[in-house]
């Protein structure tokens, strides 16, 4: 039952997921850009057969093999993060879990995963003018990058509070 509420946000993922990879496929023609937020956000319809930022294009046995071995990896980590306590690595763990399950049903069914957010960043800096488009993405790559993020920053708590407790410790061990 301690394993319910991350599996519960893993599937939260998932299923916002797929619920909007459905809707961008029903509302929105492949290519077609519909700006939401002026120039900075605009949803669109891409097929991607690549990785993150559209590398590695058409490797799907690759993909799947390598989501099958970080979804396995996943599930070992977070219960055994969950049997020590932990309580943001599960988090972020679940996060991860839904975003790869659902990037890896598309790749399963259809050879590609469906993305459709677009962030473009205008401004200038020194008088130069800067335009980046961030690489279109979706809901499961979004579970992914959070999911890692909490996971830098747990990572980052834990070396500090095992910094504090040796230093503790080395001062106590000199009294």
């Amino acid at each position: 039952m301690r394993y319910l509420r991350y599996y519960l946000i893993a599937l939260a993922v998932f299923l916002l997921d797929l619920y909007t990879k459905r809707l961008v496929k029903t509302h929105i023609e492949l290519h077609d850009i519909v700006p939401v937020w002026g120039d900075f956000f605009a949803l669109t319809y891409y097929l991607n057969r690549g990785a993150a930022f559209g590398i590695l294009q058409g490797q799907q046995p690759f993909f799947l093999a390598v989501t099958v071995v970080f979804l396995v990896g996943i599930v070992y980590y977070m219960h055994k993060s969950i049997r020590q306590g932990n309580k943001l690595l599960p988090v972020a763990l679940s996060l991860m879990l839904g975003g790869a399950v659902g990037n890896f049903l598309d790749r399963l069914l259809h050879g590609e995963v469906v993305d459709f957010a677009l962030l473009t960043f205008r401004f200038n800096i020194f008088g130069l003018h800067v335009n980046y488009q961030y690489p279109i993405f979706n809901v499961a790559d979004s579970g992914i990058v959070i999911g890692t993020l909490i996971v830098v920053i747990d990572s980052i708590i834990a070396w500090r509070r095992e910094s504090k407790q040796a230093a503790k410790e080395s001062s106590h061990d000199a009294v």
